[in-house]
C-alpha cells in the first residue's frame, strides 16, 4: 500500500464561544492516498467543513497535526502555509468564486500569476483545461454571461491548471441542478483519475458520496464510520461527456 499523501494525527478543534468551549473536531485520525477520492460527509454542525479547512491548512488544530506529503502543514506560518497551497492544493467551492469583471480565461489562469508563470505560458495552460472541461467556445466571456453549470466548470478549471497534488472541494454542486450535478462530478473524477490527483470532497449529500472511492462519515465531531466504495463515477464518466460549448451568445438554459 501506498504512503498516504494526507495523514491526521489526534487532530482537535476546539472554539472559544463567550465562556463556553465548543469541540468542532474531537480526535480524528485519518489516512488519505495518492489518486483516492474521498467523501467526508455528515449534517450540519458534524465538522466536516471544520476537517477540511484544517486539511487544507486554512485553520490551525488546537491539538494534533496535519502532515501532507511527509510534511507537517500544522507548524507552517502563514507565509509558508499560502506557498504551500500554491504549490500543492486546488480549491473549487460551492460559489464558484470567479471574479465577476474578468473572463473565464482570466479567472482560470489566475493560481498561475502567483506562480510567477509567464503570460504565454499561463494562456496556454488555461486554454488547454478550459478545452478539456467543454469549455473552449465560453473563454472570452464573463462569469455572468455563463450558466451555473458552466462557471462551476470554470471553477473546476481553476482549480486543475496548475496540476496540484491535492484538490479539495467543499458542496461543489450545491447551488446546481440534478443534471449538472452528474456532469460536473463526472467530469471532477475524470480529470483526477487522468491526472493521478487526490480529491477530497465534503458534501452533507449522500448522492455526491456515490462518486468516492472511499466515504468517512463526521458525527459531533468524530469519525464514526470510515468505509471503502465503489465509485459510480465509471459508468457516469462514460454517460456524462462534457460536450464542447461553442454557443456565442448569453447564459444557456441549465
Amino acid at each position: 500500500m501506498p504512503e498516504p499523501i494526507i495523514k491526521v494525527k489526534d487532530l482537535r478543534k476546539v472554539y472559544r464561544v463567550g465562556m463556553e468551549q465548543v469541540v468542532a473536531l474531537d480526535k480524528i485520525n485519518l489516512d488519505i492516498l495518492p489518486g483516492e477520492v474521498c467523501c467526508i460527509v455528515g449534517t450540519s454542525g458534524s465538522g466536516k467543513s471544520t476537517l477540511l479547512n484544517q486539511l487544507a491548512g486554512l485553520e490551525k488544530p488546537t491539538k494534533g497535526a496535519v502532515v501532507i506529503g511527509g510534511r507537517n502543514i500544522s507548524r507552517f506560518s502563514e507565509n509558508k502555509l499560502a506557498k504551500f497551497r500554491q504549490k500543492n492544493i486546488g480549491f473549487i467551492f460551492q460559489s464558484y468564486n470567479l471574479l465577476p469583471n474578468i473572463t473565464a480565461l482570466e479567472n482560470v489562469s489566475l493560481p498561475l500569476v502567483f506562480r510567477g508563470v509567464s503570460k504565454k505560458k499561463r494562456e496556454k495552460a488555461a486554454k488547454k483545461i478550459l478545452n478539456e472541461v467543454g469549455l473552449s467556445g465560453r473563454m472570452a466571456h464573463k462569469p455572468s454571461q455563463m450558466s451555473g453549470g458552466q462557471q462551476q466548470r470554470v471553477g473546476i478549471a481553476r482549480a486543475f491548471v496548475a496540476s496540484p497534488k491535492i484538490i479539495f472541494a467543499d458542496e461543489p454542486t450545491g447551488n446546481l441542478d440534478s443534471k449538472t450535478t452528474i456532469e460536473v462530478m463526472s467530469m471532477m473524477i475524470r480529470l483526477v483519475r487522468e491526472h493521478n490527483q487526490t480529491l477530497v470532497l465534503v458534501t452533507h449529500d449522500p448522492e455526491l458520496a456515490k462518486y468516492a472511492d472511499r466515504i468517512v462519515t463526521l458525527f459531533d465531531g468524530n469519525v464514526v464510520s470510515d468505509k471503502e466504495n465503489e465509485s459510480i463515477a465509471d459508468s457516469k464518466i462514460k454517460e456524462a461527456q462534457p460536450q464542447e460549448d461553442t454557443a456565442k451568445g448569453g447564459p444557456e438554459t441549465e
